[in-house]
């Protein structure tokens, strides 16, 4: 992070008068605080390198790194990314993502039962760098997902945290069954289907270790479960049983064989475990109340009720056998499962109609790749780009202040330290203030809105602690200039709207991106059950929006990796 006198002397935003003098040069030593969303070279430039375009325009780079109990694989995508110009604000929502390369699937390597082999699982990831001629450097947003059984790994939080600082600046780590639902469901093309025809769709993801559940109504994932059913949870090589979960021995117990590691064992009992676990899978989702026997292998609140379901769409490493786009046998119970459920299928176990397959093993990948971005606008107000950006993990905190046609700035104070308290933030650890814009944007109400900050953030003020203001309505330069010139705030301070954000995310900030003015926010809820985000842009939340319900009985509040 550079220092802030350095910075005096180095380039700044002051430079590009808020991005509308878009030529501009960087000294030999400047701080290059930002990224360019178009090359300055040719004057006589095709649209989409115009920059008045490309302040409509936006391209990010993304990654997905995915680390399951069975594969890993890696996809980097490009995202593109519109401003909401006919709704008049600074809102860009995800128009398309292209797939650059994707990563062959490789077995996740392991040392032992509890360790995963992380020089192993460095060089798989090394390789799919190298291999789309892509540097870290390059990558804008992305995120490491470490799923289902891998998560047990007593060196799994290590991983993620190694892998996120090689991976590039902004590429997180992050892990959660309720999260991973919601990727799968996004990237097997459940969420697409349901919005394009107007289906409530069933996405089950069935994995190495973990089935993941979702379902997906408008494009929007409403409801997420996982069940402990997957088909690596028990691996044979030359007869003789080389792996076996926990949850791989209960469900041998269950079709009556006591196994353990080392046990020669006959293939044909594979079979018939499969069955059992294929059995369970149709009771975890068509019996209701739930067997005593299957409720326990739900690893989160079940979903009780489905309510009507248009059709039911698999994705997961299984799904390939369920299809029959896979035929290859790993020695595990993936083909077995698949088949079984097959079996299931033609007899009409599942009381809905199967829909094709979409995206089947990469599906958590993809969805990891695109689910995370949002932009902010480009009317923010950052007093130090090189002080303030890159940030990573700040956790948001959403104070319960609905703004009236007259701005309580006492309130507003009180409502941003009862947060604050309730949420334990430690007074060092810098966070980002999410706060809910309405109304008219005329001068009293942002002064008064600026001094409830003010008043709020007092402690933080006083330290000179960095503030990170995040909005949703088109007020943020306003905003800024009020705290600093009217009111005084010395803090280095980051004001930016655009962005929906809510309790329990967190998120990253990545460098400004010149001339859109834009800074990229990779959103880290561990969990949760709703994406606010949504995949078209009619289904984003509008300014009226804001007071919709996000939460449903299934949004665990647990943060993991």
């Amino acid at each position: 992070m550079s220092d802030p006198e350095d910075k005096k002397k180095g380039h700044t935003l002051a430079d590009h008068l808020y991005g509308q003098n878009i030529v501009h040069r960087h000294d030999e030593d400047s701080d290059h605080d930002h990224d360019h969303d178009y090359d300055f070279e040719n004057d006589d430039v095709p649209l989409e390198d115009n920059p008045l375009w490309r302040q409509d325009f936006v391209s990010l780079m993304t990654v997905g790194i995915d680390i399951g109990s069975a594969g890993t694989q890696v996809i980097f995508s490009r995202v593109n990314l519109r401003r909401m110009g006919e709704d008049l604000t600074s809102r860009y929502y995800v128009v398309s993502r292209e797939t650059l390369f994707q990563s062959p699937v490789a077995l996740t390597p392991y040392q032992s039962e509890e360790r995963i082999d992380d020089e192993k699982l460095g060089a798989i990831i090394d390789d799919a760098y190298a291999a789309a001629n892509l540097h870290p450097d390059k990558i804008d947003t992305g995120v490491v997902i470490l799923t289902g059984e891998a998560l047990r790994r007593e060196n799994a939080q290590g991983i993620a945290a190694i892998l996120s600082e090689q991976g590039g600046e902004f590429v997180t780590a992050t892990a959660g069954h309720h999260m991973e639902s919601m990727l799968a469901a996004y990237g097997s093309g459940a969420a697409r289907v349901s919005s394009d025809e107007a289906k409530r769709i069933l996405n089950v993801d069935i994995g190495g270790g973990t089935t993941k559940l979702g379902v997906v109504e408008k494009g929007k994932v409403i409801a997420t479960a996982a069940v402990h059913i997957g088909g690596r949870l028990q691996v044979v090589e030359n007869g003789k049983i080389v792996r076996l979960d926990p949850a791989g021995k209960h469900h041998a117990k269950r079709a009556g064989f006591n196994w353990n590691r080392g046990d020669a064992i006959d293939m044909a009992d594979m079979q018939t475990v499969a069955d059992g676990m294929a059995d369970a899978l149709v009771a975890a989702l068509t019996a209701r109340p739930l067997p005593h026997d299957v409720e326990h292998l739900y690893l989160t609140d079940p979903i009780v009720a489905f309510g009507r379901i248009d059709g039911i769409m698999f994705s997961g490493g299984v799904s390939e056998y369920v299809y029959q786009r896979e035929d290859r046998d790993f020695g595990d119970m993936g083909p077995r499962l698949g088949r079984a459920i097959r079996e299931r299928i033609a007899r009409g176990a599942f009381p809905w109609p199967v829909l094709p397959a979409g995206e089947c093993i990469r599906a958590t990948a993809l969805g990891a790749s695109e689910y995370s971005v949002q932009l902010s606008g480009n009317t923010s107000f950052i007093s130090a780009p090189g002080v303030l950006l890159p940030r990573r993990n700040l956790q948001v905190l959403l104070p319960p202040f609905v703004c009236a046609d007259t701005i309580d700035a006492d309130g507003l104070a009180r409502a941003i330290r009862g947060h604050m308290t309730a949420f334990d933030v430690d007074a060092e650890r810098e966070v980002a203030l999410a706060l809910r814009w309405t109304g008219m944007p005329s001068y009293e109400r942002l002064a008064a809105f600026a001094a409830g900050i003010k008043r709020g953030l007092a402690d933080r003020i006083a330290r000179k602690q960095p503030l990170f203001i995040m909005l949703d309505g088109d007020v943020a330069q306003t905003l800024g200039h009020i705290l600093r010139e009217e009111l005084h705030v010395d803090s280095e301070m980051l004001v930016i709207d655009g962005v929906v954000l809510w309790d329990f995310d967190y998120i990253d900030l990545g460098r400004i991106r010149m001339p859109s003015y834009t800074v990229p926010v990779t959103i880290k809820s561990l969990v949760f059950s709703e994406d606010p985000r949504g995949p078209r842009p009619r289904q984003r939340l509008h300014h009226h929006d804001h007071d919709h319900d996000h939460g449903h009985s299934h949004r665990h509040h647990k943060h993991g990796a």
